[in-house]
């Protein structure tokens, strides 16, 4: 070995040998396969260029997109018991929650948090699909209960964004018990007569979508959102029938009625602020004009004047048909 091997070659090598690109550099589409650059991607807000197909986004960008500029507030939830069943499968329940924590920063797959969207103060919980699936359990029927006391207290309206599996299976039929509590706190908020909205995102299924996801008084969707209670190939098996095209996504529920709109991601914030203002700040049907004095003084002249010509015309016909019913008499 020399210098010419040791220092010379790798010099030469560096500068002519082909450079790495790091794997997060482009993101594939998952529904028309095309290879996107993650800054378009991101300056599209997540949505491909080529076919409008709305990859899935993360809560904390979520949200980011949805407040106002000066942010928003994540509240400190309620600890739950974490592995009340003591659950194992090919790998121990704690275990895997350990690995999520670590994973996403949070401490369970829903955030409670409170800001302003179009001026209008609100409290929004979302539900992190990268936390197990986004899938609910004792922690995440807690949070849902928070949230909905806080709106009461605040008087604000309640979002919900979902984005979920369904319930949790390693928590057994407790998971399944956080279906009827989310419900109660749904109904805690409209009782206090404050706006349930809810967002379904992709996916939205299983107990979730069976719960409060489809409670909410007005329900907006994402494009290409599928949103089921149980998968299409397991429907298909137990009917034995082909389903129909579009089958469970948002605009097939749009049309059946399951969902009030369908809302592209660009626009969902301004529709959100809107139908938010619209619900919270009633107004007049229509701008009120101020009628001039002058105008109205006018108006009621007119009007004295044309029922005093009436009754001037009028008096002389009752005159005249009284003196000759006089004569005749």
């Amino acid at each position: 070995m020399n210098w010419l091997s040791n220092f010379v070659r790798p010099k030469i090598s560096a500068m002519v040998g082909k450079k790495e690109v790091p794997d997060n550099m482009w993101r594939k589409c998952p529904e028309c396969g095309q290879m996107i650059f993650h800054r378009e991607l991101e300056e599209n807000l997540y949505v491909c260029p080529h076919c409008d197909h709305h990859l899935r986004l993360h809560m904390g960008q979520r949200l980011d997109l949805l407040f106002d500029g000066e942010g928003y507030q994540k509240i400190e939830l309620p600890e739950s018991v974490s592995d009340p069943l003591k659950f194992r499968d090919r790998k121990k329940y704690t275990d895997r929650l350990k690995d999520a924590r670590s994973a996403s920063g949070d401490n369970d797959a829903i955030i409670v948090s409170h800001g302003k969207i179009g001026g209008v103060p609100v409290v929004a919980a979302i539900l992190n699909f990268d936390f197990m699936g986004g899938s609910m359990g004792l922690a995440v029927g807690e949070a849902i209960l928070s949230a909905a006391r806080l709106a009461v207290l605040q008087e604000a309206p309640l979002i919900m964004i979902t984005a979920s599996g369904g319930a949790r299976m390693q928590e057994g039929i407790l998971s399944l018990m956080q279906m009827p509590r989310s419900i109660l706190a749904v109904n805690k908020v409209k009782e206090a007569g404050l706006p349930y909205i809810t967002i379904l995102t992709d996916p939205t299924s299983g107990g979730v979508s069976a719960s409060f996801a489809m409670r909410g008084d007005i329900a907006m969707a994402e494009p290409g959102a599928v949103i089921c209670f149980a998968g299409a190939r397991v429907i298909e098996e137990t009917i034995h029938e082909k389903l129909p095209e579009g089958f469970q996504r948002a605009e097939y529920l749009l049309d059946h009625g399951m969902v009030d709109m369908v809302v592209h991601r660009r626009d969902m914030r301004d529709t959100l602020a809107r139908v938010l203002n619209l619900l919270c700040n009633p107004g007049p049907p229509a701008h009120v004009v101020a009628i001039p004095p002058s105008t109205i003084s006018a108006k009621n002249g007119a009007a004295k004047t044309r029922n005093g010509g009436n009754k001037k015309n009028a008096a002389p016909h009752r005159r005249s048909t009284d003196k000759k019913d006089a004569g005749k008499d």
